[in-house]
């Protein structure tokens, strides 16, 4: 079966690996400062904390923002629940803001419309957490400007991202870079950009919300002086100053994660070039191929299709049958039975689930050779083939 997503690892990465387990720290060592240095430095943001899962990072990420109790954090339906479940773990409500259909990421007309109502009925958000779906950033400047405007703290959720740009008119900059938000949340599972097995951190340029997620991401302890309450005892000395979580990335994680990012731009090229051939090939298919619009400046995490013709199911279970282990990204958040009972219903967010019902993930990652690709691709235009005869 060939599958969706895969990890890239090499003797490298197994080097970097062995490497840490014949040292004297496998966890609060060296290597997660260094892997935290190396993602500021790959992004160009500030400051950056590691953390155990991507939706390790996004809870964290909420506890910074000061959500809590009675607040509300919106976020798009088009994602995994882990994007919209960050609030609920803070005690906030959660609500959406649904997609644009070509580039599958926040509709900023639709956002723009909904905080003016908002603001009318005192219902605003605290926070608003963006999804670069499938490795295209959205557009942040004008949701920058947007809630600059109406007082609301911007997370981007990367997951998908990193090794991606954003493109603002005059210059372009890396994903991550938290140029145009107050916090970016990235994810290391194994199919994504980079990965540490699991994993996850957060990148912000806010010294005050670094502070906090340091606190948060380490059981809410801190031995540093300043922001004790009281004086030190020692340098044994710690102080529990918040409720904090063991959200810390161990030091082998971070070591395959410090060696794999060396070969981070090696995996988008990659990716990029399995894409445009998708592009090239799947051209002539009753399907929507992804906007390439941003072809250069997506990660393409993703490469999904949408089909126009053909019941999703059918093909979906043919190519499964013929060794292609397609995929579908995602089930709309607000569709999931735990959301259900919270208030939401079918037909609330047409656009996301539009696209649901049409969509198929090919199968796309760095490893992935051109004949691999092409068993996809013939694939997919026999089965299709078979339903119009």
């Amino acid at each position: 079966m060939l599958p969706y997503g895969k990890h890239s690892v090499d003797e490298a990465d197994i080097d970097a690996v062995v490497d840490v387990l014949r040292n004297q720290f496998l966890t609060q060592g060296s290597v997660v400062p260094q892997f935290e240095q190396a993602l500021c430095e790959y992004t160009s943001s500030l400051y950056c904390v590691a953390v155990n899962s991507g939706t390790s990072g996004l809870h964290i990420a909420c506890l910074a923002a000061g959500v809590t109790k009675g607040d509300r954090v919106w976020t798009v339906p088009n994602s995994f629940v882990a994007s919209a479940n960050c609030a609920l773990y803070c005690g906030a409500s959660v609500d959406f803001v649904d997609i644009d259909a070509v580039t599958r990421n926040i509709d900023v007309e639709l956002l723009a419309k909904k905080l003016k109502n908002s603001e009318q009925t005192h219902t605003l958000p605290k926070v608003l957490v963006v999804v670069h779906f499938s490795g295209l950033s959205c557009d942040m400047q004008p949701i920058r400007a947007l809630t600059e405007e109406y007082g609301v703290l911007l997370i981007e959720d990367a997951a998908h991202a990193l090794g991606g740009s954003y493109h603002d008119g005059h210059k372009s900059s890396k994903i991550g870079s938290c140029q145009y938000s107050d916090m970016t949340v990235l994810s290391f599972h194994p199919v994504k950009s980079i990965t540490t097995a699991e994993g996850g951190a957060v990148l912000t340029n806010n010294a005050d919300l670094f502070n906090k997620l340091k606190l948060f991401a380490k059981h809410g302890i801190t031995k540093e002086p300043q922001q004790m309450v009281s004086e030190s005892d020692g340098p044994w000395y710690y102080q529990q100053i918040e409720l904090g979580y063991n959200y810390r990335l161990s030091d082998l994680h971070a070591a395959l994660g410090l060696s794999q990012l060396k070969k981070l731009d090696v995996f988008i090229q990659k990716r990029r070039e399995l894409v445009a051939r998708y592009h090239a090939t799947l051209a002539d298919l009753p399907l929507i191929l992804p906007n390439s619009a941003g072809y250069q400046d997506s990660a393409w995490h993703l490469y999904m299709v949408e089909l126009t013709e053909h019941d999703r199911k059918d093909i979906y279970q043919k190519l499964q049958a013929s060794g292609i282990g397609v995929n579908v990204h995602y089930i709309p958040i607000h569709l999931q039975p735990y959301y259900q009972v919270k208030g939401f219903n079918q037909g609330d967010f047409p656009a996301a689930e539009q696209f649901y019902a049409k969509a198929l993930t090919l199968p796309l990652f760095p490893d992935m050779t051109f004949e691999q690709q092409s068993q996809v691709i013939d694939a997919l235009h026999q089965v299709l083939y078979e339903e119009n005869q």
